[in-house]
């Protein structure tokens, strides 16, 4: 049975002289693999230039909920990027986003808020000229409310943050999973932050290098079996 939907790809891999299988995490299925037969063809009618990590598609599907491999019957991307592809940052940013979204959303069933989130968040970011410098770490942050273990502000005298609890707290913890001032203001204003302002926070390179560090340990101890992540040392180096 045929269905619409739309999707983010997450990876693609080869399987033949000629196809691929594609992860996709669509809105109405959650994560799917997809096997496209022939896109590695010059003139293939699903082609692997729009299977790239993190294009968002408009797609028509074979569904079986018993199988664990499924089929596209059409798929363009929408929207079309503008920038990303174009954009240093902006695209390494995107291989980053990619494989902690990747690590993130194996076992994945449908969730439209966490999908509309990513599928808004990547568009957003496409329409800007400039990517603001603390993008990604306001991206992971404002993930982790989508999968389950986003903290609160802190209130007044919380000047520590305890990453293993996932909590602002007044008293150093004791484990040394901890993070401390400046980091502490830096990590609250990230968490009070909108897309709309996020040009107004001001964090030293050397800052937001520690504090990205610390948002992945953050990620490893939430949610099971991340593993390395290594996308981040080449971001270090773009951004650097």
């Amino acid at each position: 049975m045929l269905h619409k939907t739309r999707g983010i790809v997450l990876k693609q891999t080869n399987y033949s002289e000629s196809s691929v299988v594609v992860q996709v995490f669509t809105e109405k299925f959650g994560l799917q693999s997809y096997m496209v037969n022939g896109a590695r063809k010059p003139r293939a009618k699903i082609g692997t230039t729009i299977l790239q990590p993190l294009h968002l598609l408009d797609m028509v599907v074979y569904h079986r909920g018993n199988s664990s491999l499924q089929r596209i019957s059409e798929a363009r991307q929408l929207p079309h990027f503008q920038t990303i592809p174009y954009d240093i940052v902006k695209s390494t940013v995107v291989m980053f986003l990619n494989e902690m979204l990747y690590k993130c959303l194996r076992q994945q069933s449908a969730d439209e808020p966490l999908f509309n989130y990513v599928f808004n968040a990547i568009s957003w970011l496409d329409t800007l000229e400039r990517m603001p410098p603390n993008f990604h770490l306001f991206f992971l942050m404002r993930l982790s409310r989508f999968l389950g273990f986003n903290p609160g502000l802190p209130k007044p005298g919380q000047v520590f943050f305890d990453l293993k609890d996932g909590v602002f707290c007044h008293a150093l913890p004791a484990h040394t999973l901890v993070l401390q001032n400046p980091h502490v203001t830096h990590l609250a204003n990230i968490l009070a932050c909108s897309f709309n302002n996020l040009d107004s926070l001001q964090i030293s390179l050397a800052d937001r290098r520690f504090l990205l560090s610390k948002i992945i340990d953050f990620f490893r101890l939430h949610i099971d079996n991340i593993g390395e992540i290594r996308s981040h040392e080449v971001l270090e180096e773009v951004l650097g």
